[in-house]
């Protein structure tokens, strides 16, 4: 049976982050900018055309035998990163036609799929699953695609994403599965909508920490309540030996 515990502030305790407990940090899975910082020095035609959604220019270079669909620009791009990033399905779908690449990666190690779902360009990430994308490839920071579809808030992309097999347990470099993710960004729909799909619970970072801590880690919100409803394990410790209540006590609250 599931655990059904409340939380309650204690007026006496001390507010604010222990100088023991570490609290959430952030992680490496959003970057500032998900769009692509392009110059035109970098960039051939083909990129140039792709990156303004110019579907009569794509047509005319790919009509010439030299142009390579799959031609990298300097960063390791191709016409379908471009195309993308910038949301222009009609382009996805005619590179695809020509038999582009579909799992290739960038300089950042990012596939189209993962710029599509980074820059919330659903229709171009879902005419890419459709076409075989690879969901679970990883970038430089170790994001796949699910990461950033949590990160952008999308259940929608998260879904189509996992009925495409996509890891719902994969870890980041920080060791963030998709749910702890959800957890820092204190989004209580992507959280309940993870925990439905069966993501782990008590799955916890390179730190130890599991989704209950991080949650507990600042002021508590309805995240701590929707998580004690799981089957949380409160006997975890974190790398210094905290368990979930010391970050409840610290916080003026019990577990």
């Amino acid at each position: 049976m599931k655990k059904l515990l409340t939380f309650w502030r204690r007026k006496d305790e001390p507010q604010g982050p222990s100088s023991h407990l570490p609290v959430a940090q952030a992680s490496t899975y959003h970057p500032a900018q998900p769009g692509y910082n392009l110059r035109d020095k970098d960039l051939k035609k083909l990129h140039k055309a792709a990156s303004v959604g110019d579907l009569e220019k794509v047509k005319e270079y790919l009509q010439l035998k030299k142009r390579d669909v799959n031609v990298r620009d300097k960063q390791y791009r191709t016409p379908l990163h471009l195309a993308c990033a910038n949301g222009y399905s009609n382009i996805v779908s005619l590179l695809i036609e020509k038999q582009c690449e579909i799992n290739v990666c960038d300089g950042e190690k990012r596939s189209p799929l993962t710029k599509a779902v980074q820059c919330a360009k659903e229709d171009c990430a879902t005419i890419l699953l459709e076409h075989g994308a690879y969901p679970n490839l990883v970038d430089f920071d170790g994001n796949t695609a699910l990461h950033y579809a949590v990160c952008g808030h999308s259940v929608s992309l998260v879904e189509k994403l996992l009925e495409h097999k996509a890891n719902l347990e994969y870890q980041n470099k920080d060791g963030y599965t998709p749910l702890l993710l959800a957890v820092t960004e204190n989004n209580a729909e992507m959280v309940k909508y993870l925990l439905k799909k069966g993501a782990d619970v008590n799955a916890s970072d390179k730190n130890q920490r599991t989704a209950l801590m991080i949650a507990l880690s600042d002021e508590p919100t309805n995240l701590v309540s929707l998580l004690l409803q799981q089957e949380v394990n409160l006997s975890s410790q974190d790398i210094y030996g905290f368990t979930a209540e010391d970050y409840a006590s610290f916080n003026g609250f019990t577990v």
